[in-house]
């Protein structure tokens, strides 16, 4: 069985925000380039995965990895618009929470190096 650790102790930051009225982001900011590789390397933070875990589209999800700055960017159209009635979040500031359990897949420390 792989070694995994959730989301919330392989990156540094995890936050979620507007972008504008209509879309949300999530950054992931990882402390060293291991880190980051060992995440992108996992699969884990995928399209589909954020599909499912916010009820929208994946075909509308935007997912941008930074290796130079050592981020993922994860950006996908609000369910209901931004200060709406049924808006239960006016900035998005919680809508990170269902990625902090999310296995990230770590690295045999005994398998031989390709």
């Amino acid at each position: 069985m792989p070694n995994t650790l959730p989301l919330r102790q392989v990156a540094t930051k995890i936050r979620s925000k507007n972008a504008g009225p209509f879309w949300i982001t999530i950054d992931l900011f990882f402390s060293t380039d291991e880190a980051y590789a060992t995440t992108v390397r996992s699969g884990a933070i995928t399209r589909q995965l954020v599909a499912d875990l916010y009820g929208v589209d994946h075909s509308h999800i935007k997912l941008f990895e930074l290796p130079d700055i050592r981020a993922i960017k994860v950006s996908y159209p609000r369910v209901t618009s931004q200060g709406s009635i049924h808006d239960r979040d006016i900035h998005a500031a919680q809508q990170y929470i269902p990625l902090l359990d999310i296995a990230i897949t770590q690295p045999d420390p005994e398998a031989p190096d390709l």
